[in-house]
Formats: structure tokens, C-alpha cells, sequence
């Protein structure tokens, strides 16, 4: 007889076994998160056929116009989150300040950080986007509400850290710092079920991925770099460009065939354009967990500790060879993956 497919709650569950302290209170978050990604997962699918594709009206803190799958994905968060018990504090990308939370009558364990609907501008045009999460161990006194000091840490400190891509499938990976792993939504058992089993980026790739719309803002260095990867048989060469403009798809498919990612700083952004908070330290993470490399072109994305929530960076993950190179011809230097 077949066995039954191992679940991402059976998963969580075995691992959490390993640890003597373990209280059941991670697991419970995780199942909190899992069940967010299911409804935003449900919205995703019939978003045309709905009232939520196009914009709210309104900008976010940063400035940026508000879709309304983000409006709603980041209201699902928070109301999964706050009612699950576990959670102290959390930040969102849509959120000018941090939710500070009670707890009462038990104290909460963790803080979350996360970005509710990675690429929504990409939704109307049916892109695969998602949902980035970073999970922190509570630092603040274990009453009371929680602090800023709860989220504010580098993303080394992270407890866990996954991303839920909408694409094709519905796809939840995730990390505790042993590995990482892939779980496929399954449409008929309503349940995320074993796929990718420790994920390894492999040491070389033929992808490369940058939004080569940004060249006349980048500096020489993030030029020639781009420029070896374009022209066969010149410095790394025989690269294909793959850029989908969602941070999780792009991330996604660079853990999986490897290769590299670069949104390097320019002359719009000079301090990067993505949040080191919510998409970078995260997906950093996940990358350095798979036996990757993840920088910001001259220091390692997990020793960044946000000065403030909003924080911006520049990104580049990949393979470790890859990565490398590019950093040598950008003018940096990529700090070398740390063992998973």
C-alpha cells in the first residue's frame, strides 16, 4: 500500500521532536502561516473572476500604489497571526508601524516579518507572485506586548524563514536552519504535501536574472558584470536572462536551477530597492540554508541588522561560483555560504 505523503505539519511536527525545549508553540505559528497562504492562495486563483485585481486608490509607506490582493493577502496575515497566540509582534512591508500584541494569558514566543503579496503588480497579468515571512524568536520580556527589538535583528538570528509562491502550484518552502524544503498545496487533499526534500542550489547555473530596464542607473561595475553574462564566450558568457520581476519567483527558480539574481543599487535607488526586513534577509536566508550565497555586492545580507523597519538593500543570491564571479567583476566581494 502507498504510503500517505508527509505533510508540512507532519514535517514541522518530526523536527520539532529533535529539540528537548520544544513546546509545541512553533508549530502552531507555522500552521497559522500555512493556513494564510491557503485562503491568499484561493484569492490568487479566482482573482479575475472577483472584485480584487487593480488598485485600491491609495500608496503605502513607501510611496507605492496599494493592489488589493495586497490589501486583502495583508489583512489575512495579521487576523491569522494575531488569533493564533504565538505572536508577540509583527511588521509588514504594508504597514507604516509594527503590530504590538498582547500576551495574555500565556506568553508568545516569536515575532514575524513579513511581505503579504511579493510582486502584486504583477497580478493582473497572471505572473506567479507571494508571500515572504521571516520568523524571530521573541528577544523582549516574555509578557506584555512585544517590541521593536523583536523584528529589528539580522536575518543570522532568524528562527525560521519560507516564502509561499502563487504560481502553476501553490508552493510553501521553508527553513529552521537545517536545511530547506519544499512543501505542493494539494488540491483535493487541502493539505501542503512533501515535494522538494533539502533543497540544494547547485554550484553553477545558466540563469542569470537582473531587470535589465535599470542599465543607464547602473555603475560600471554592475555593467560589466551584466555584460559577461550576456555575451557568450566573453568572461562567464553561455548565461540565459530569466527576470520574471516577482522577488519570490525569481528566487524560487534560482533555488531550484541555480545561477544568480542581482537588484543592485543605482542611481534611483542608491540604497537598493527591496526591503532587507521582509524580502532580503528571509530569502537570504532560504538561500544560505540551500548552499548559496546571498550579499548585498560587498557584505553578507545576514549580518545587515535593519536600522529601521522600511529599510532598503541591494540584493544578490545565487550559486557560489556564480555569485563569485559576479562579484569580482562588480567590483565587491561575495562573503562565502555559511554550512547549512
Amino acid at each position: 500500500m502507498k504510503k500517505p505523503p508527509l505533510t508540512l505539519i507532519d514535517h514541522i511536527t518530526r523536527r520539532q521532536r529533535d529539540i528537548p525545549e520544544a513546546t509545541g508553540s512553533f508549530t502552531t505559528l507555522m500552521q497559522a502561516i500555512a493556513l494564510a497562504g491557503k485562503v491568499i492562495a484561493r484569492e490568487v486563483s479566482r482573482a479575475g473572476l472577483g472584485d480584487l485585481l487593480g488598485s485600491t486608490g491609495r500608496q503605502n509607506v513607501q510611496g507605492e500604489e496599494v493592489a488589493r490582493l495586497d490589501e486583502f493577502s495583508n489583512e489575512v496575515m495579521i487576523d491569522t497571526l494575531s488569533r493564533c497566540g504565538e505572536v508577540c509582534a509583527l511588521a509588514s512591508e504594508e504597514l507604516a508601524v509594527p503590530i504590538r500584541l498582547p500576551s495574555d494569558p500565556d506568553p508568545a514566543h516569536y515575532a514575524v516579518v513579513f511581505d503579504p503579496l511579493d510582486g502584486s503588480s504583477n497580478i493582473d497579468v497572471a505572473v506567479p507572485v507571494g508571500t515572504i515571512f521571516g520568523v524571530f524568536r521573541r528577544k523582549s520580556a516574555g509578557t506584555g506586548l512585544g517590541d521593536e527589538q523583536d523584528m529589528l535583528q539580522p536575518a543570522s538570528d532568524l528562527a525560521a524563514a519560507g516564502y509561499i509562491l502563487y504560481g502553476s502550484s501553490t508552493v510553501f518552502v521553508y527553513s529552521t536552519g537545517g536545511g530547506v524544503h519544499g512543501f505542493t498545496l494539494h488540491p483535493s487533499l487541502g493539505e501542503f504535501v512533501l515535494t522538494h526534500s533539502d533543497l540544494r542550489i547547485p554550484r553553477r547555473g545558466k540563469y542569470f536574472s537582473i531587470n535589465t530596464g535599470n542599465r543607464t542607473r547602473w555603475n560600471e561595475g554592475v555593467s560589466r558584470a551584466a555584460a559577461s553574462f550576456e555575451s557568450p564566450g566573453e568572461g562567464m558568457g553561455s548565461h540565459s536572462l530569466r527576470y520574471v520581476g516577482s522577488l519570490v519567483a525569481d528566487a524560487h527558480r534560482t533555488l531550484l536551477r541555480g545561477g544568480i539574481f542581482m537588484y543592485p543599487a543605482d542611481t534611483e535607488n542608491p540604497q537598493g530597492k527591496l526591503r532587507l526586513l521582509y524580502e532580503a534577509g528571509p530569502i537570504g536566508y532560504l538561500v544560505e540554508q540551500a548552499g548559496g550565497v546571498a550579499t548585498d555586492g560587498t557584505e553578507r545580507i545576514l549580518e545587515k541588522t535593519p536600522r529601521e523597519f522600511h529599510e532598503r538593500t541591494p540584493l544578490v543570491i545565487g550559486s557560489p561560483a556564480t555569485v563569485e564571479a559576479y562579484s569580482k567583476l562588480a567590483g565587491g566581494s561575495a562573503d562565502k555560504p555559511q554550512p547549512a
